[in-house]
C-alpha cells in the first residue's frame, strides 16, 4: 500500500504518543522533503523529532514535477502542495491530510484522502485500539487539534462509543 502524508496527522499523532497508529494502519507512510521540513517546527516547541527521522517505516521522498508543487503552493503551504503531487506520482492508495483546503483539491484530483479522525476510525474498527474518546481528548488539548462539538460527537457515534 503506497501511503503519503501531509505534516498534520504526523505531528498531532506524534505529539499525543500515537505515531505507532500510522504503521499499524497502513505499514509504511511516504513524507514529502517539504513535510519533514515542516515536522522539524515541532524542535521550536521542545519536541525531539528523531524518532520521527528514525522510523524504517517511514520514508523521505520528493515529488519530481516541482512546477506542479509551485503551482499548488499558491493555494496550499508547501507540504500540502508536495504531499498532493507525490500522491499523484506515485499513485497513492491513500494522501493521509487534515486541513480542509488540500483535502478538497486532493480529492478533486483524484485522490483517496483520510484525515486523523479516520485514522482513528479505521483503527478502531480494525481492533486496533480499545477506544478513541481519550486519543480525541489528547488531540484537542496535547496537539491543538480543533474539531467542532458536533464533528467529537458524530466521531464518537462512528466509533460506537
Amino acid at each position: 500500500m503506497v501511503v503519503v502524508s501531509d505534516a498534520s496527522p504526523v505531528s498531532s499523532l506524534f505529539v499525543i504518543g500515537k505515531l505507532d497508529l500510522l504503521q499499524k494502519l497502513f505499514g509504511n507512510i511516504i513524507l514529502p522533503g517539504a513535510v519533514l521540513n515542516e515536522l522539524s517546527k515541532l524542535a521550536e516547541f521542545g519536541y525531539d523529532i528523531s524518532p520521527i527521522n528514525n522510523q524504517a517505516w517511514i520514508t523521505v521522498k520528493s515529488a519530481e514535477d516541482i512546477i506542479a508543487v509551485s503551482e499548488l503552493s499558491q493555494q496550499l503551504d508547501p507540504g500540502e502542495s508536495e504531499a498532493i503531487v507525490l500522491a499523484m506520482e506515485m499513485k497513492a492508495d491513500f494522501i493521509l491530510i487534515d486541513e480542509r483546503r488540500g483535502w478538497k483539491i486532493a480529492n478533486s484530483m483524484g485522490l483517496k484522502t483520510i484525515g486523523v479522525l479516520g485514522v482513528l476510525l479505521k483503527t478502531k474498527s480494525e481492533g486496533l485500539i480499545p477506544e478513541i474518546a481519550s486519543i480525541l481528548t489528547d488531540l484537542e488539548k496535547l496537539a491543538g487539534f480543533w474539531m467542532s462539538e458536533a464533528l467529537r460527537k458524530e466521531v464518537l457515534l462512528l466509533a460506537g462509543e
